[in-house]
């Protein structure tokens, strides 16, 4: 049995406690080793929880000979710089996504990774979960796709959080906004470009708030795209063919246990596919790790570079209205 992966995390992130090292323990072929945390008294308060050493600063983890790998769960405008700390300290690196706040910036650091030789992963979840190979056989069902939807938003959060700060943590497009735009992508293929978008922005704070994009292929099928964190929950998708449409819900968060309702509508009738309970977070970890040890093909980069560009996109062709 070959050594299990040594991952250190950069930071004591809600994500990281509720979703990701709860994965790493489950999964076979990976440990916690150290947290580390600028506060001592959370990094002793993950450490307790995951069995693992307690770290008092980022430098000093990645200092560490015995970690093999980082998770970044840091807010999106320092994931560059402490990605780009990791890669050169000779760790591989799963960091939250985005990679970067521009196009530019994430080309360079996969291009470190590979030069490197060093596996850089952006943790989108969803895609690991097995529902997105049935809705690819389902969505056959409706006829020729002829528009595509999906929408993620949130309730407002605290008013002292660092999504509200957009130096900190980049607002409403690069925290929510990503997910459908990375699921256009995986689900409509890379030929994506941005026809229009509206902003939401506040105006005190210079966060976006909310958003709506639309998305046209080659061929010109439409997707539309909402995002936002000032609205009620919404995670799905849909899609309008020929012959029926085909909706989803709870697609980018859904808990281990739960089992997708697909509802499938034809010439007047609805039928509900139930599809099976997967745990997206324990095989994102998993296909991570095989990353690591060389039993992966992909590392996603290719997706990880077409997101980004779609953000530049967004954020240049965006109306911006300004909200109090």
């Amino acid at each position: 049995m070959s050594t299990p992966v040594s991952l250190g995390v950069l930071g004591c992130a809600d994500i990281a406690w509720r979703r990701t090292l709860p994965a790493v323990l489950a999964v076979d072929g990976i440990e916690v080793a150290a947290v580390a945390s600028r506060d001592p008294e959370k990094a002793r308060r993950f450490a307790t929880r995951f069995g693992c050493s307690a770290v008092t600063g980022y430098e000093a983890l990645l200092a560490r000979d015995d970690i093999d790998a980082v998770y970044i769960p840091l807010p999106a405008m320092l994931h560059a710089d402490w990605i780009e700390r990791a890669l050169r300290a000779g760790k591989h690196v799963l960091a939250e996504k985005p990679l970067s706040a521009d196009h530019a910036t994430t080309v360079r650091l996969l291009g470190l990774a590979r030069s490197a030789d060093r596996v850089l992963v952006e943790n989108f979840m969803f895609p690991h979960h097995s529902q997105l190979g049935r809705i690819a056989e389902l969505r056959r069902s409706v006829g020729t796709l002829r528009s595509f939807s999906s929408a993620f938003t949130i309730p407002p959060k605290p008013a002292d959080d660092i999504r509200y700060l957009p130096a900190v943590g980049g607002g409403a497009l690069l925290d929510v906004g990503v997910y459908p735009l990375r699921a256009a992508l995986h689900l409509l293929g890379p030929d994506l470009d941005v026809a229009g978008a509206v902003l939401r922005v506040d105006r005190t704070r210079g966060a976006v708030l909310s958003g709506s994009v639309l998305l046209h292929t080659a061929d010109g099928v439409p997707a539309h795209i909402d995002f936002g964190m000032e609205h009620a929950y919404r995670a799905d998708y849909e899609f309008v063919g020929t012959d029926g449409t085909l909706a989803v819900e709870r697609v980018f968060t859904p808990p281990a246990t739960y089992r997708p309702v697909v509802l499938v509508t034809r010439e007047g009738r609805q039928e509900e596919v139930i599809l099976a309970e997967d745990d997206q977070a324990a095989n994102t970890v998993r296909w991570f790790a095989d990353a690591v040890a060389g039993r992966a093909v992909s590392h996603g980069h290719t997706e990880t570079v077409h997101l980004a560009r779609l953000v530049g996109q967004v954020e240049r062709q965006a109306k911006t209205t300004f909200v109090s």
